[in-house]
């Protein structure tokens, strides 16, 4: 029978109350772990409270078991003198002669039981003697209706293992005492720890008795609980007491290391003036006498190096603003040759023609420098627009055919049907996309180029993949650095400045984007732009895989290749591929 609403949405709650109540454990377990991770006097304080109250129980038990053993051992060994002593007054009286009589009566004599007498005696029913904290038992095997007892004691209170050894010891002639420690209950009281004694007493007529001596350890249990309850008490406290100094000791050190530390983070967060306070002269006050040095040299250093990158910056903007003057007064110069070259005689004409392609070369590297120097000055700014982003691709591209033309590449583009749309800078973006794109073209030998655009909901990507040379290990960081160059022998084909992909990395961080490369020898290689569709807004991901989706496809298929074994050639023939 299906079941009702009812039940499924009662059980349907006790899921959702179920689920909050693991996900509440878990958050409370997370903090929990943070605070132990985090907190160093803790994990010390901890750590001692665990050793201690493993030390202290191991102790406690230890003294515990050893006085017990000490209390009940002198006590079966006082039980035992006086069951001795019982026995030899028990045995006298059994050999009393038979006219040892007195008179119970003024008219006739009646003889008395040597075994009343002896019982009188040792329990202390007589009139000078007081009563014993034990109790006796006096059987007779031949006579179990006529056995002498003291007190509520019972022959079924005997423990039935201790009156079978003394059955066998009569049998076999040896008469030891035997001594068995066990819970009795007596007639009208609850059950006690009691050492019952047992022996057995020959009489002279060759008969013989079984004496059971019955010492209750009342007294000592309430000794030996009241010396559990104080073991218990100083463990305690003594362990409280060691939690306690663990925590003053560790706070006394942890507590400028916690200094130290957060000196260290505002150090690290720009605070060069940051310096710890010295008191003493222990090691603690060392440390922070070598942190304040350490500190200070650093300061030192990081000041001069600012000063010095001052200076370079300073110098890298003045000197490109001072070349505009004299180099547009070569340019008028070479313009005028370049225009006139038809009139030179041919070595001349291709002169001019040099010096015009090498000034266009250094106009554009005074333009990168500049904009280097801006963006070191921290100078450089955005001209936001709201943009589709497949619209800045195909300028770029627009502007990069007739280069693809003269090394005879091809450019296949992959561009979304829907528009992607992002608040960019339209001039800073185009020309990171023309500086991937140059730099595919002059690295891919002459192979297509694919331009693949993505977008999800939060960025937009831009993939630029050659199929040349690649990249080898470490060098896909390396690619950004300003001048750097995979082959240092090898000549720049398009005349570049070699400071296009560090421009673009700076236009894509201002941006708050991300530009990347990946390259394997022989694969060619892929850059990657990524940039946020709203301005500010922190990247999480890209719409576009770094790697290209062949590689990565090549790459799965042989790690879930298995090896197929050909069979051997017949006739010693072999047969190729």
């Amino acid at each position: 029978m299906p079941p009702t609403k009812d039940k499924r949405s009662r059980r349907r709650t006790f899921r959702q109350i179920l689920g909050g109540v693991r996900r509440r454990a878990r958050r409370a377990a997370g903090k929990v772990r943070r605070v132990w991770r985090r907190s160093l006097q803790l994990q010390v304080v901890t750590s001692t409270l665990v050793i201690s109250v493993t030390v202290v129980v191991v102790l406690g038990v230890f003294l515990s078991d050893q006085i017990n053993k000490s209390v009940i051992n002198g006590r079966q060994s006082s039980a035992a003198q006086q069951a001795f002593a019982d026995r030899v007054k028990i045995a006298d009286a059994l050999t009393q002669k038979p006219d040892d009589t007195k008179a119970a009566d003024p008219g006739k004599t009646t003889p008395v039981d040597p075994l009343d007498e002896a019982m009188d005696t040792i329990t202390g029913s007589g009139e000078s003697t007081s009563k014993k904290p034990y109790e006796v038992l006096i059987f007779d095997p031949a006579k179990p209706d006529g056995s002498r007892a003291s007190g509520s004691v019972q022959p079924e209170n005997v423990p039935f293992s201790l009156q079978r050894d003394l059955g066998r010891q009569a049998q076999l002639g040896h008469y030891e005492p035997k001594g068995i420690r066990t819970t009795i209950a007596f007639p009208g009281s609850p059950g006690k720890l009691t050492v019952v004694i047992g022996a057995i007493i020959l009489a002279p007529n060759g008969e013989y008795y079984e004496v059971y001596h019955f010492f209750p350890l009342t007294e000592e249990e309430a000794m030996l609980s009241n010396v559990r309850v104080a073991i218990v008490v100083v463990g305690l406290g003594l362990v409280l007491l060691l939690a306690a100094i663990a925590y003053l000791v560790t706070r006394q050190v942890v507590s400028p290391v916690r200094l130290a530390r957060q000196a260290a983070e505002r150090l690290a967060a720009g605070k060069l003036d940051e310096r710890l306070k010295v008191r003493g002269e222990d090691d603690l006050a060392r440390l922070a006498t070598s942190f304040n040095e350490m500190a200070a040299n650093l300061a030192l250093k990081i000041h001069q190096l600012e000063e010095l990158s001052q200076v370079q910056r300073q110098f890298v903007s003045d000197v490109s603003h001072e070349l505009r003057t004299p180099l547009t007064t070569v340019r008028m110069a070479a313009d005028l040759l370049y225009d006139a070259r038809e009139d030179f005689d041919p070595m001349a004409s291709r002169s001019a023609e040099l010096m015009q392609a090498q000034l266009e070369r250094f106009e554009s590297m005074l333009a990168d420098l500049l904009e280097i120097s801006r963006y070191d000055a921290g100078a450089a700014t955005l001209d936001l627009d709201s943009t589709d982003v497949r619209d800045v691709v195909l300028r770029a591209i627009a502007d990069s055919e007739a280069l693809a033309e003269r090394h005879s590449t091809r450019f296949e583009l992959r561009l979304p049907n829907e528009p992607c749309m992002a608040e960019i800078d339209n001039r800073r973006v185009e020309r990171i996309l023309r500086n991937l794109l140059f730099n595919a073209i002059e690295h891919g030998e002459g192979k297509d180029v694919v331009v693949t655009v993505g977008t999800d909901r939060d960025a937009v990507a831009v993939a630029v993949r050659d199929h040349g040379i690649g990249l080898k290990s470490g060098e896909d960081t390396m690619v950004f650095d300003r001048f750097w160059r995979a082959d240092p022998s090898r000549a720049r084909t398009i005349g570049g400045t070699g400071l296009g992909l560090a421009i673009s990395r700076e236009d894509a961080t201002l941006h708050g984007g991300w530009l990347q490369a990946w390259g394997q020898p022989g694969d060619g290689s892929q850059f990657r732009l990524t940039l946020p569709r709203n301005a500010g807004a922190d990247l999480k991901g890209s719409p576009l895989s770094l790697v290209p989706p062949e590689v990565e496809m090549r790459r799965t298929w042989r790690g879930h290749m298995t090896p197929v074994l050909l069979p051997a050639p017949m006739d010693g023939v072999v047969h190729e591929d």
